[in-house]
């Protein structure tokens, strides 16, 4: 297991905010750790409409981080179901690619 450091965290935030945008969704803003003990996600949506995913890093693996990111932009889109399926499919892969090693 690859577990998930902060330079991870940061890339993958960047991915997935970027390809949220590029298909027109909402892009949160994400944060670690959630302030909340326990936990390994919090999401927030503030009066202002903004979007706050925070996401427990330390002692987890890049996939399971990516996938709690992943459904924050999920929940601030308002998705669900099968129509949430393929955006998770979508955004998970551009995430998790971007975390290969260069070749």
């Amino acid at each position: 297991m690859e577990t998930c450091s902060a330079l991870d965290f940061g890339e993958m935030s960047r991915v997935v905010a970027g390809e949220a945008r590029r298909h027109g969704l909402v892009a949160p803003s994400f944060r670690s750790p959630p302030r909340l003990k326990g936990v390994t996600r919090t999401v927030r949506r503030y009066p202002n409409g903004q979007w706050l995913v925070s996401v427990r890093c330390r002692g987890r693996s890049v996939a399971d981080v990516a996938a709690d990111m992943v459904d924050g932009v999920l929940m601030a889109n308002g998705l669900e179901g099968t129509a949430a399926e393929g955006w998770r499919i979508t955004l998970r892969a551009a995430c998790l690619h971007e975390q290969r090693p260069a070749a």
